[in-house]
């Protein structure tokens, strides 16, 4: 069984740095051994404030790991497509990096969250999309949603491709994002979840609350054991 789950999004600011740092803070309350990794980051010098993120949402300092770089081998400078940031910085996107540092982290830890880069079909060089990625590692996905206008149109292009390619779904993480209407919230979420069941009918679907009003959520273990298909 794989140790490591690959973190994607419906787009840029569908919140899943907020996902893969509530989804670790929840594998942690129950015991379970759980590291962060950031795919590729852009916008950022020398350390990812992504996985500063996910830190801060799980409580504990830097990791080790994080200081040697492990936990965000490739960090580009410019807050742009990775393709784009490797290029501008005058560097090749050393893909090898992310599978090494993957494999040490999976000899530490029962579980590794990957995070992506912005949506499925994101650019990592002028050859290569995210999605590639998954494919070549057979990573099982967890696909991060959002209550936001246009949500629901993709995400359900985002599931489409992962049904297309036959790929592994563990479920998706639903952010409630500030300010959206109650109607337009519970909509968007009874659209996605009819999905997962005539789709994806061993896909589960879960709730990440407005984090301003619950700043301590945790799913429940039920919930991250399904994710982290633990037995």
């Amino acid at each position: 069984m794989k140790k490591s789950v690959f973190v994607s999004g419906i787009d840029t600011d569908c919140g899943k740095t907020i996902a893969t740092g509530v989804l670790a803070r929840s594998f942690r309350k129950y015991g379970y051994s759980i590291i962060t990794q950031k795919f590729i980051q852009t916008g950022c010098d020398v350390f990812s404030e992504d996985i500063e993120k996910h830190r801060e949402l799980m409580n504990v300092d830097a990791f080790e790991e994080d200081l040697n770089h492990l936990t965000a081998p490739l960090v580009f400078k410019t807050p742009v497509s990775p393709h784009l940031a490797a290029e501008m910085d005058g560097r090749d996107v050393e893909i090898s990096k992310v599978y090494q540092s993957l494999d040490l982290l999976e000899a530490k830890y029962e579980r590794v969250l990957l995070e992506g880069a912005g949506g499925l079909m994101v650019p990592y060089t002028r050859e290569h999309t995210t999605l590639d990625f998954i494919k070549d590692s057979n990573l099982p996905v967890i696909l991060v949603s959002s209550s936001k206008l246009g949500s629901i149109n993709h995400t359900l292009i985002s599931l489409e491709l992962l049904e297309k390619y036959n790929l592994t779904l563990h479920g998706v993480i639903y952010n409630h994002l500030p300010g959206t209407p109650a109607y337009q919230l519970e909509d968007s979420a009874r659209v996605i979840k009819a999905y997962l069941k005539n789709n994806f009918p061993k896909a589960i679907f879960a709730e990440i609350p407005d984090l301003n009003k619950d700043s301590s959520f945790v799913f429940s273990e039920a919930v991250v054991k399904q994710f982290g298909k633990l037995g």
